[in-house]
């Protein structure tokens, strides 16, 4: 498969739940884990703080452990903020260098409706003043300009958009076999 599915967007979007839903769909069909950055980043990287330079480093950390299990054909399901451009365009070159297929999908939700879904309650939060940082309310979040699939979950279901996403991943993988194909006849 030698692919990972990195999905972005602001905190309460969806990306966490479409990435679980999704990897429950793909795991009949293929090896698969998801990465999901609240947990990786609690887990192995809690040294790392909320500045754009340890921002920078977590998503860096991920992208690495991402490719290392698209590169034993594993399909790797990220769901994680990354709220730079410029660190998720090194994530999708490094997996360009080595071979491997990156998927960027763009859970777009408004900010108004990511606080109402707020589970966390970290826009309340931001709102007291109890905590700062947070991306979307106090802190930038730069959009992908060209996303390959961008979601917007307050208009569709996830059912709906997790099945685009398998949409994309189906498109990617017969593009690729038709590269290979092509390469081999020339």
């Amino acid at each position: 498969m030698t692919t990972t599915v990195w999905l972005t967007g602001l905190p309460s979007s969806g990306k966490s739940t479409l990435a679980r839903v999704l990897t429950d769909r793909q795991r009949a069909l293929r090896p698969v884990e998801h990465l999901d950055g609240d947990v990786i980043r609690a887990d192995l990287f809690p040294e790392l703080g909320f500045d754009r330079r340890d921002r920078m480093e977590n998503v860096r950390r991920i992208g690495l452990l991402a490719a290392m299990f698209a590169a034993h054909d594993v399909l790797s399901v990220v769901s994680v903020i990354a709220p730079f451009r410029e660190s998720r365009d090194a994530v999708r070159a490094a997996h360009a260098e080595q071979g491997l297929t990156f998927l960027e999908v763009y859970v777009d939700a408004p900010a108004q409706v990511c606080a109402e879904r707020d589970v966390k309650g970290l826009y309340a939060r931001a709102r007291t003043g109890r905590i700062s940082g947070l991306t979307g309310a106090d802190a930038a979040y730069e959009a992908p300009t060209t996303p390959d699939l961008r979601l917007r979950t307050a208009e569709s279901s996830i059912d709906e958009c997790v099945s685009r996403i398998e949409e994309l991943i189906a498109l990617s993988a017969r593009a690729r076999l038709v590269a290979v194909a092509d390469g081999a006849q020339g």
